[in-house]
């Protein structure tokens, strides 16, 4: 319990159902901390400008005032900073407007030079910068215009107001900021946890589903994943999936039977003949020669079946070596036509060909009369005695075609893929190798094989192959 308990945590720090939120809720907290010091920067250059144009526009009509008031009523500089909000400064000379008592600059604290940049009392316009006055232990951010009293000019008029206003409203902001950062990662992050339920239940579904099939079980159930995105699809392709490998899996169970019943029929009866042969039990000559040719005919069965599994593994592997010759087609259709006409004479088949074009073309010709062959030994597996079979050649818009047509008992439409699957027989008969090989070696030589069938009607097998 107490491995269970240490491995635990660390595997839920590595699960998905933690890392898509936790990801998720990352990049929503380091997108709010980017979005909030930007803002933040912005709103400090903006009120710093805002203050700065503000001082500018006091300062500029403040001198103004002071010039056009020179020698009269007195301007109360206590009444101008209650007015404007601002502290106000005078640096310069000592000056007293002629013709009058009254001293305006005197209502104005007066800077010393040394308090204020130089460029103050020697620039034509206005100055902006920072300064600390006398009796103050903060800093004011401060603009200075010239004072003119008819063309001469007297010193500068400071209009300041302290920096600390500025970090107020910047501390207000950053406040509101950090309450709306804070409710944004509480909704990203339920947000995160149910968005992350929603994508990790079916995928931990799947992988539960997957851990069944790997253990064999394909009739495993998979979840339904609505929506059609990527879970979705992947949801239907695994249960696809799991479909196929149980189809797989029973193909392969028939075939291991399929192929021992098939194999152990032929080596029973050759080990019959052979013990009867070596105990002396046949003496007559004929009896003889007719177990010998039972021996010979069963080792071509089985000389057969190895061929269509090793073919099968050819092809698969992609090992499948095509020769290029020039293939007379009516030649090898009356080859393969010959081949069963003693079967179809036996049977009563009504077995015919129909020869309507010669081509040649250039291809490989034993793997070409393999194909018919296959093609044909299906048509006579299914068709009943009495029935009918055709083979027929022609030539088709550029392509050859070679067709053979039955009156079997049909193929249902559901059936009619799982037929060239190795390994599958409707009836649970033979390897089911025939029509499978059938198809691959059609595709290896450049052609195709096209199927026509409705239950009760018959079958139609057509082989078409790119002409010369």
């Amino acid at each position: 319990m107490s491995g269970w308990r240490s491995g635990y945590p660390l595997n839920v720090l590595r699960s998905l159902r933690f890392r898509l939120p936790a990801l998720f809720l990352a990049g929503i907290v380091l997108a709010g901390l980017v979005a909030s010091l930007i803002a933040i920067r912005l709103f400090q250059d903006y009120t710093r400008d805002r203050s700065l144009n503000q001082l500018r526009r006091e300062a500029v009509g403040l001198a103004q005032l002071y010039a056009d008031r020179a020698g009269d009523i007195p301007i109360s500089a206590a009444a101008l900073e209650r007015a404007t909000g601002d502290a106000l400064y005078y640096v310069g000379l000592e000056i007293e407007f002629p013709g009058a008592d009254s001293k305006h600059l005197r209502t104005l604290e007066r800077l010393p030079a040394s308090a204020v940049p130089s460029a103050v009392l020697q620039s034509d316009g206005l100055i902006t910068f920072e300064f600390e006055p006398p009796r103050e232990q903060r800093t004011f951010l401060a603009v200075a215009t010239p004072l003119r009293i008819g063309q001469q000019t007297f010193g500068a008029l400071v209009v300041a107001q302290p920096k600390a206003e500025l970090r107020e409203s910047w501390i207000t902001l950053f406040e509101r900021l950090a309450l709306a950062f804070v409710v944004g990662v509480i909704v990203a992050g339920a947000l995160a946890w149910y968005l992350s339920r929603r994508i990790t239940k079916p995928v931990l579904a799947l992988s539960r589903a997957a851990d069944e099939v790997a253990q064999g079980r394909y009739d495993v159930a998979v979840p339904e994943v609505p929506g059609g995105g990527e879970i979705s699809h992947l949801s239907d392709r695994f249960g696809q999936m799991a479909t196929r490998l149980s189809e797989t899996d029973e193909r392969e169970r028939n075939f291991l039977m399929s192929v021992s019943h098939e194999l152990r029929t032929p080596l029973t009866a050759i080990r019959g003949h052979v013990e009867a042969l070596r105990e002396g039990v046949v003496e007559d000559p004929e009896l003889r020669a007719d177990s010998l040719d039972v021996i010979a005919a069963e080792t071509g069965r089985l000389e057969r079946l190895v061929g269509d599994v090793l073919d099968l593994a050819k092809l698969d592997a992609h090992r499948f070596t095509v020769l290029h010759e020039e293939v007379d087609m009516q030649r090898l259709i009356d080859q393969a036509y010959a081949t069963f006409g003693e079967e179809a004479r036996r049977r009563a088949i009504d077995y015919r060909q129909d020869i309507r074009s010669r081509p040649v073309i250039m291809s490989d010709g034993d793997r070409l009369l393999q194909v018919i062959t296959n093609l044909l030994t299906n048509a006579f597996k299914w068709t009943p005695d009495g029935g009918r079979i055709g083979l027929e050649l022609s030539s088709v818009k550029g392509s050859v075609s070679i067709a053979v047509e039955d009156t079997g008992p049909g193929i249902k439409p559901e059936e009619q893929e799982r037929i060239f699957r190795p390994f599958w027989s409707r009836d649970g008969s033979g390897t089911g190798l025939g029509l499978t090989i059938a198809r691959e070696l059609a595709v290896a030589l450049g052609g195709r094989i096209e199927l026509k069938s409705h239950p009760g009607t018959g079958s139609r097998f057509e082989l078409l192959l790119p002409g010369s």
